[in-house]
């Protein structure tokens, strides 16, 4: 027999309530940098428009999915957290090309990216670290990078998602997924090659 008061309906809620806002807090405190990095990346270094994309991607996931897991969270933030990053995408190609709002915007074409690859293990982002690459120059590399290959590289080394969950945040089929986040490791490696000897090239110049 279940000895503890019965709550009414108004302090069920209360509890609930103050437990979603602490699972959003910490929550937010897990993700916010690394959702930061990825969305100052797309958006070409612009930190305020990250900050709001981020912010708003939270606001939406409190609103719509309190109920669900901490678990369930993950998956679900950055799948509205692209959202929220395709919908500024669109409203700045309109911007810059009024006649744009007549047609459909289309800002990616997986299909011509998929090609023929086997998954590759997830990679750790320290796979790039040496003692001459520093986190800050692998930001800078990864910004380099097209934007669905940022996306497939952060979402599976840094987030650590599997193929298929990237595929479905991205909207994609996990064939683009490893495309892109094939391609994104052999940008990345070339583009950082010259730091890191480990990596097929050579810190020392004079060789």
């Amino acid at each position: 027999m279940d000895l503890a008061p019965k709550q009414s309906g108004s302090e069920v809620d209360s509890v609930h309530v103050n437990t979603a806002e602490h699972r959003l807090k910490h929550f937010m405190n897990e993700v916010t940098g690394r959702a930061l990095v990825m969305m100052e990346s797309a958006t070409q270094g612009q930190q305020g428009i990250a900050m709001d994309l981020v912010q708003e991607a939270f606001i939406s996931l409190h609103k719509s999915y309190a109920d669900k897991t901490l678990d369930e969270w993950y998956p679900l933030f950055y799948t509205i957290l692209n959202n929220k990053l395709q919908d500024w995408r669109r409203k700045e190609a309109r911007r810059s090309n009024p006649f744009s709002f007549f047609k459909k915007v289309s800002l990616d074409s997986d299909n011509d990216e998929v090609i023929e690859v086997v998954d590759e293990t997830t990679l750790n982002p320290s796979d790039f670290l040496s003692q001459e690459v520093t986190i800050e120059e692998i930001q800078e590399a990864i910004a380099e990078l097209p934007l669905r290959q940022q996306q497939a590289f952060m979402l599976r080394a840094w987030e650590g998602f599997d193929t298929q969950t990237t595929a479905q945040i991205m909207n994609c089929s996990e064939g683009s997924v490893k495309t892109h986040y094939h391609r994104a490791i052999q940008g990345l490696r070339t583009a950082l090659a010259h730091l890191n000897p480990s990596l097929g090239g050579s810190s020392d110049e004079s060789r």
